[in-house]
């Protein structure tokens, strides 16, 4: 019975589920759709509360972290995601479904990669945190530039969704780090953020599940884009990395801050300002960087079996 408890309460199983059931029973997400901003807020209050303010300090030391942490998560992700999806997107929302993309948060899923894949985890922290404080410039400076093609959506309107959507659940989080309910919380945020992201992938799976079994056009397109995007570009950061002689744990750290976006963020603001066309680059994302993610795993697994041998031998 425990291993079928782990099993289903396995975060990759659940995320591959949520996809299943919404490619077999999507139709109820339009049910849904609507509370997906509150469930985002949510699952973004748990996750920001691993997040500690102090360790920005001293500020001196901890800002370079965190505007390399934007820069490369806005303006080097930003650059080649937006310039590979303008002259491949077929349609204007599916293009705005990548702006949106490139204007997300970096996701909190940065911080515990850091640990399992010997990163440095403060530069972590302090990058994602600057990269989160980052979506108040940069945000609006690409969805300005990028999203003239739609009337009647403005920045003012990204800008209430970060508020509602970042702003207020980090702020939320801090009422959650006391010390008596911290016990509490740790115990309640892996599932919170897990079942909460679920839902939201689901939702967007769903609406758009039409696509999923009849456009296979769209899906290898959109497909394409984030693989080169996050793969790709991953790839060639890391080698850039090692031609500088970077140091290996913020090497990596810096991979994952410029490849992951926080995808449920980009599905519900894909969803509420453009509707459920926009939302399929968001909704495929998703499996792209657990696949990401996971693949760095599989490596850095490898490369320890691999000095593990060398050692033995």
């Amino acid at each position: 019975m425990s291993l079928i408890r782990n099993i289903l309460l396995n975060r990759n199983f659940i995320l591959v589920l949520s996809v299943v059931l919404g490619l077999i029973v999507g139709d109820g997400a339009h049910y849904i759709k609507d509370y997906t901003v509150y469930v985002l807020a949510l699952v973004m209050m748990f996750s920001t509360s691993g997040i500690n303010i102090k360790d920005i300090f001293p500020l001196k030391s901890m800002l370079k972290p965190m505007i390399v942490g934007s820069l490369l998560n806005y303006v080097l992700f930003g650059s080649v995601l937006i310039s590979l999806a303008y002259f491949l997107m077929p349609t204007t929302n599916l293009f705005l479904g990548f702006v949106i993309i490139a204007a997300t948060p970096p996701g909190v899923a940065i911080i515990p990669f850091s640990n399992i894949l010997d990163g440095d985890i403060r530069y972590a922290v302090v990058g994602t945190l600057g990269g989160f404080l980052g979506s108040l410039i940069f945000a609006p400076l690409i969805f300005d530039l990028f999203s003239n093609v739609e009337g009647g959506v403005k920045v003012i309107d990204l800008l209430w969704m970060m508020f509602k959507l970042v702003i207020i659940p980090l702020l939320l989080s801090r009422l959650l780090q006391f010390k008596a309910i911290t016990p509490i919380v740790n115990k309640l945020r892996g599932r919170v953020v897990d079942f909460g992201f679920a839902i939201i992938l689901f939702t967007a799976v769903g609406l758009n599940k039409h696509v999923f079994f009849s456009d296979t056009k769209i899906l290898f397109l959109v497909a394409f884009v984030l693989f080169c995007s996050l793969f790709v570009l991953g790839f060639l950061y890391m080698r850039f990395c090692k031609f500088i002689k970077l140091d290996p744990k913020i090497a990596i750290t810096q991979n994952l801050l410029l490849t992951i976006k926080s995808s449920g963020f980009a599905v519900v603001t894909a969803l509420t300002l453009f509707g459920e066309k926009a939302a399929i680059p968001s909704a495929i994302l998703a499996v792209f960087v657990l696949a990401y993610l996971l693949s760095l795993s599989f490596i850095n697994d490898f490369k320890y079996k691999k000095m593990n041998n060398k050692k033995n031998k």
